[in-house]
């Protein structure tokens, strides 16, 4: 006997609100292959699982950190393909982190700018009063 609950499903526009997305977003990148067939209930909607939304919270973090979209797609299609991708998944990563961490020093650079700014102007109005 099968007493185990069916799981929560959420639609295209639950699913987009619970990672920040658009609709449309969200419907792109499944249109760009980022995203693996999702299940339709049975009047043919959209219906995604927790799994899906993990996968999308993945690829939001990606994105967000500047991977450009046909890296996210070589991962999706790497890891489509199992474990024996694992360390290509793992270069694809690290490489990715080498760049976000030069930005991160690029952009520590760009603040230590505008802070001796906003100084120099908290200066200048002091002066002025």
């Amino acid at each position: 006997m099968d007493i185990s609950t069916p799981e929560t499903t959420l639609t295209v526009g639950e699913a987009a609100d619970r990672v920040g997305l658009t609709t449309y977003t969200l419907r792109w990148y499944e249109q760009e292959g980022l995203v693996a067939p999702v299940g339709r209930d049975s009047a043919g909607r959209r219906r995604y699982t927790a799994g899906d939304v993990n996968w999308l919270f993945l690829l939001t973090r990606l994105r967000r950190t500047g991977m450009p979209v046909r890296d996210m797609r070589r991962y999706a299609e790497l890891a489509r393909q199992g474990d024996s991708t694992l360390g290509a998944r793992r270069a694809l990563f690290e490489a990715h982190r080498a760049r976000v961490l030069e930005r991160m020093a690029d952009l520590e650079e760009d603040l230590k700018v505008l802070d001796h700014k906003i100084d120099a102007y908290r200066r200048a109005e002091k002066e002025t009063r």
